[in-house]
Formats: structure tokens, sequence, C-alpha cells
């Protein structure tokens, strides 16, 4: 199989490719670090590359999973794997080794997906924009290098997007996986609190707001990978609803008509660019045309300005918790440039947090997601913008000169749809269904009930049908 072949194929067109002895997993590795090699460069998406050691592993692959043995690759998120140090962005964490897996590492092997590099993410997984110091500069979009690729799983996104992989790992405790497939025109699913394991180290992440999951060209990869890492693990604090036996045999039905409600504002009046708008606009067309019912709205009141202080702050008390056990273990005092200057802030500001304000944060969580829930009573599906501004340009949202609570509440008005749905625990979906005359994707979100995945797979199955995305990939 050669470079051309390997990218126009997703997973699962690899891995019926591999059942048919046409290539191995062994030359898809070499197809896989032969992209990564050629664009890798330009665009600052990998970190922790492990190629002649990957390329071993999968010379003594043995088929299994629904992927078989294809190319794959883990966010530098700190999800533990023996072989990959991780860094979570951070200078401070560089090079943290793991002794075993995390559960869901071992899942993603069981499926048949091999890693061979991380990809590149913001200090400490916080930001919707990739551009750490650690990486030596920032990931930049495929489709306009000049402006970002998104956060915080940024180089996840920009891998799918630019054919290095057809699908890679990423995680969201705030729009983490949705802001990176909207900035670089990918499929990204943020499922369920409790459907995808976060053990066996910790319980939960950030207050119980992160997920982890995957992002992918086709909405049949995320349902395969899904059917092969959801299931509750052994001692887990939280668990989703039962699941189908199969998220993926749903897609050759579509879903029954759907009421769905069409957010064109946001939250707490924050404004939203018109383009974001015409791509809703664009969505519930393609739903309309589809026989669901779509029905004009408005997003309820959540206390929205009051939740962005609540995440900020539990992100604070993250940082303190991360630094602390690193500084523990390595028995010297915090440096001037460990940390980039606002996550220094955020750091003096978890330190100053109370046992009561933090109990505080995730009551205002837990309120969230009432409201939502209540909301989502009236309708199967929200329909809405997945960000509030086009990709933005590499630089605005800088951590330099700002306070931390200050850079959250630029990243409240930019992410505004997305984190709602990690305090809710709700599933969540980026699509890529539209696209600037200047070459731009746009995407729009779609989120369910609780525990229904299941609807939110068919339809997007249902609307990549309508207006395919797979074969647009920055070659």
């Amino acid at each position: 199989m050669d470079r051309g072949q390997y990218q126009a194929l997703d997973g699962l067109g690899l891995a019926e490719a591999l059942q048919r002895g046409e290539t191995t997993p062994a030359q898809l590795m070499e197809c896989a670090i032969d992209v990564a090699n050629s664009v890798n460069p330009a665009l600052n998406a990998l970190c922790y590359e492990r190629y002649e050691e990957s390329l071993a592993v999968a010379r003594e692959w043995t088929l299994r999973g629904p992927f078989g043995g294809i190319p794959f690759l883990l966010k530098d998120s700190g999800l533990a794997h023996i072989r990959f140090p991780s860094s979570i962005g951070s200078r401070l964490l560089d090079d943290t080794t793991y002794a075993r897996n995390a559960t869901l590492a071992d899942r993603f092997e069981q499926a048949g997906l091999i890693p061979f590099a991380r990809t590149t993410v913001p200090e400490f997984c916080m930001a919707p924009t990739t551009e750490a110091l650690r990486n030596g500069g920032p990931t930049r979009n495929p489709w306009d290098p000049a402006r970002s690729s998104g956060g915080s799983s940024g180089g996840a996104a920009v891998a799918v997007a630019a054919g290095i992989v057809p699908l890679a790992h990423g995680s969201d405790g705030g729009g983490s996986i949705r802001i990176p497939a909207a900035c670089c025109g990918v499929y990204g699913l943020k499922t369920s609190r409790g459907r995808v394991p976060i053990g066996p180290f910790k319980g939960e992440g950030w207050g119980s707001l992160a997920t982890d999951g995957v992002l992918s060209r086709t909405v049949r990869d995320t349902a395969a990978a899904l059917d092969a890492i959801a299931g509750m693990e052994v001692g887990a604090p939280y668990s989703a609803p039962p699941a189908p036996d199969s998220y993926l045999a749903l897609l050759s039905r579509p879903p029954r008509p759907l009421r769905v409600a069409v957010w064109r504002s946001a939250f707490a009046g924050v404004d939203v660019a018109p383009e974001c708008v015409a791509a809703v606009e664009h969505a519930a067309a393609l739903l309309a045309r589809a026989g669901h019912t779509v029905v004009d709205s408005q997003p309820p009141d959540i206390g929205y300005d009051e939740f962005v202080t609540a995440h900020a702050q539990v992100l604070a008390a993250n940082i303190v918790l991360s630094v602390d056990a690193k500084l523990a273990q390595t028995g010297r005092a915090l440096q001037a440039d460990d940390l980039e200057p606002a996550y220094r802030d955020g750091y003096e500001e978890g330190r100053r947090l109370s046992a009561a304000t933090y109990a505080a944060c995730v009551n205002r969580f837990h309120a969230v997601g009432r409201v939502l829930a209540a909301y989502l009573q009236d309708y199967d599906i929200v329909l809405s913008p997945s960000l509030t501004q086009l990709p933005l340009k590499l630089g605005v949202l800088s951590t330099r000169g700002v306070s931390f609570m200050d850079l959250r509440r630029q990243v409240g008005r930019y992410g505004t749809f997305a984190a709602a749905f990690n305090a809710s625990g709700q599933p969540a979906a980026s699509l890529p269904l539209y696209w600037t005359e200047a070459g731009l994707p746009v995407g729009v979100q779609i989120a369910a009930s609780f525990g229904r995945e299941d609807l939110l797979l068919q339809l997007s199955a249902q609307l990549e049908q309508l207006a395919p995305w797979s074969g647009r990939y920055r070659r």
C-alpha cells in the first residue's frame, strides 16, 4: 500500500485491507511515518515520536479488534503508556514516565490501534489553542497555518486533518475534542460521563468534567472505536447508562424523526460570528430535509458567567495538584520558567482556593447539569455552533501578560457552547458540515441527553451522508 492509498481510507477501510491481506501493519506504519515526516515539520502536531520502536511493534503485531493493526496517536494528556512519556504540554512535567498502561491505553491496543507518537497539547491541556512553549512553537491549522488548530487536542485534530492517521486519541474537559475538531474540519465526539474509562490511576478529571475519546475523519470510525473502548471499569465512580450492542451497527439505519432545538445565540449574550450562524443555518436545513422537526430556541439560563469562574477555579486547583506532585517527586522548589505566566498565576490562584470554594464549584457544575437535562426533556437534540468565532489567529489567546482567570474568561467567550455539556455530562459532537469561501472549516455542535450517544452517532452518520466530508483532508 502506498501513501496515497493509505490516506484515502478511513480506519475501518485500512482494517478491511489488512483482513484481505492487501497490506500489513508494518506497511501501514511505514505510510504513517512517511506522512508524519512530510507534514509535521510545518504543522508541529507530534511529540514523543517512537517511530523505529513502533515499526518493530507493528512487524510483530497480530491482527485484533475492529481496526486490526493500524497506526494511532496518543494525546500528550498524561494518558499512561509504558512506551510513551508525557509532558501535558508543560516544561515542568516533561518526560514523565509510567510503569503501567492506563485502562484506556490497553483498550486502544486491544482494538487494533498501534500508537507511534503523542500529539501536542497546550500546557496542562487548559486552552482551546495548542501553543505550548514546551513544544517549541505553535501547532498550526492545516487549512491556514496562521490560525490555531484548537485545543487541547489540537495536535490530534491536525494529525487527522493532515492524513497522518485516520483517527487519534483525544480528551475533553471543556471542549477539548470538539473545539479542535471544529477548527480542523474533522469529527469529534465527547461521550457521556462514565462511558469511557479514566482509570486506574484516578476516578475523575477536573471535578468530573473530563472524558476521553477519539477524533476521526468518519463517523463510523468513531462508532467502532467507541464500541471497543466504552464500558465501566472496576471501581470507577461514574457509570453511563447501558450502551447498545454496537454503535457501529446502528449507523446502518437512520434515526427516527427527531425534535431539534436550534441555538443561534450563545449563553450570556456572547457574540457569535456570522459564519458560525451560517453553519448552523446550513445544518438546520439539512436536518429539515431529512425529516426532523427543527425548532428555533434559546439557550437556557445556566448562570454562565458563574460557571466560567467555577470551571477556572477547578482547573486552578488541578494545576496545584499536578505541580506539587512533581515538585515533591523531584524535591525542588518551583522555578521561574517552569510554567507559562498565566499558568504560574493559575497555580497561585489554586493555592488560595478554599475547600468550601471547590465544593461550591462542583455544586455549580451539577446545577448546570440539572438545567440542561431539564431543557432536553422537550427536545432530542440541541444544534448550535461549535465555536463563537472562526479558528483564532495564533497568539490571540496568549498566556503572557494576562492573569489565569482573565485568560479563562477569554476562553469562555470562544468555546462558549462546549463546556456546559462537560458540566452536565451529556454527549456532544462537532461536525465539519460547513466551510467558508476561504476554505476554513466551521463546526456545528449537536448534543443529546445523558447516555444518548446512539442518537448522536446515528444523526451524525445521516448528516455525513447528506454533506460528506471524509474525503476532505489537507494533502
